[in-house]
């Protein structure tokens, strides 16, 4: 069986991401300049995903 991290080596960039985030929304709140930016790097990164793996 392929895992998904296999087909795409983004997926582990989206793992680390959106555990930073919960991290650092943790210690520094939802709407800190960190977990924003975090935020944002996350969204763009899954619209990437998502654009190029329509399913």
């Amino acid at each position: 069986m392929v895992q998904v991290a296999d087909k795409d080596p983004r997926i582990a960039e989206l793992e680390y991401l959106r555990n930073k985030m919960t991290e650092v929304a943790f210690e520094k709140g939802l709407s800190s300049p960190e977990s924003v930016k975090i935020s944002q790097q996350l969204d763009a990164l899954l619209n990437e995903v998502q654009k190029n793996n329509p399913n």
